[in-house]
């Protein structure tokens, strides 16, 4: 098992190399750690245009529930179990909405606010990334 202190020496090495990733594993673990490279602007350079995120953030930030953390979404506890919210529920703050898989441990996320699911904003088993919008709210 990969621990944390040696899990820190490897985002140090990351952070203080020009690598863009690293990838590390044991017998029972692999970890790939990665970043953006930004090449850095020329004093009389004209400001360039930055790619557009893959996905679009359709969810206005007072009315979406967002992800915590980096990971695997999971709609449901099991693949056999019904999918903890739907279209059309009304949850409450506290609530379990999802299960996110983060280093093989399951996080059973919860809304940090009450209402009305109206959109389901990512798919089962999609990855996800921190402050991702995942249902929005109305």
């Amino acid at each position: 098992m990969i621990d944390i202190e040696t899990l820190k020496e490897y985002i140090k090495i990351l952070e203080d190399s020009s690598l863009s990733c690293i990838e590390i594993s044991d017998e029972e673990d692999s970890i790939r750690l990665e970043r953006e490279l930004y090449a850095p602007e020329a004093p009389a350079a004209a400001p360039q245009a930055v790619a557009a995120p893959a996905a679009p953030v359709p969810a206005a930030a007072g009315n979406a529930i967002k992800s915590p953390m980096v990971g695997v979404f999971y709609a449901a506890p099991a693949p056999d179990k019904p999918a903890f919210v739907s279209v059309g529920d009304t949850i409450n703050k506290g609530d379990v909405v999802c299960i996110i898989e983060a280093m093989k441990i399951m996080n059973e996320i919860t809304a940090d606010k009450s209402g009305t699911v109206t959109e389901i904003l990512v798919e089962n088993g999609d990855v996800i990334e921190f402050d991702q919008p995942l249902f929005k709210l109305g």
